[in-house]
């Protein structure tokens, strides 16, 4: 299984998404997704779900959802768009992860491209795939693909989309 991790495109739908986010198996998108046309483009690649974030208004938020929990590939999920980082948690994401810690825990708004294993909630992989539009301080616009095999994650490849 391969899935596809995006975040804050803010409207923009940066040319090279559908070479590295085609053919995958799920598409996910942690929030400021910007415009509906962005969930229907990443819709014509590949199955979407997608949180919305704090910039989206209500015809994305219609169809999305502020936290959204799956289980996929064996694997449960958990994503949103605002929750910061194991050593700055907002919003009280450590209490709310520690009842039910998920095995993979994906979120955006920071534009802070972010992937690593929290020990103190039963070795969760945490993911901020940083941004993949034009607005905001990042330098470099970034997706994710990330490797499921035998209900494990196996392997994050980072995506700089304007090296294409």
């Amino acid at each position: 299984m391969l899935i596809g991790i995006l975040s804050d495109t803010h409207g923009y739908f940066h040319p090279a998404i559908p070479d590295y986010l085609s053919g995958v198996d799920l598409i996910l998108h942690a929030g400021d997704i910007g415009t509906t046309s962005i969930l229907d483009q990443l819709e014509a690649l590949a199955p979407t779900r997608a949180v919305w974030g704090n910039v989206d208004g209500q015809d994305i938020r219609h169809r999305t959802e502020k936290h959204m929990r799956i289980k996929y590939a064996g694997l449960k999920f958990w994503m949103t768009h605002i929750a910061g980082h194991q050593k700055a948690w907002q919003r009280n994401m450590d209490k709310q992860l520690a009842v039910e810690p998920p095995d993979i825990f994906i979120c955006g708004h920071s534009h802070i491209l972010r992937v690593e294993r929290v020990k103190s909630l039963g070795n969760m992989l945490y993911i901020n795939p940083g941004a993949a539009g034009r607005q905001g301080f990042h330098q470099v616009k970034t997706c994710l693909r990330l490797k499921i095999e035998a209900g494990k994650a196996k392997q994050v490849e980072v995506v700089h989309l304007d090296e294409k």
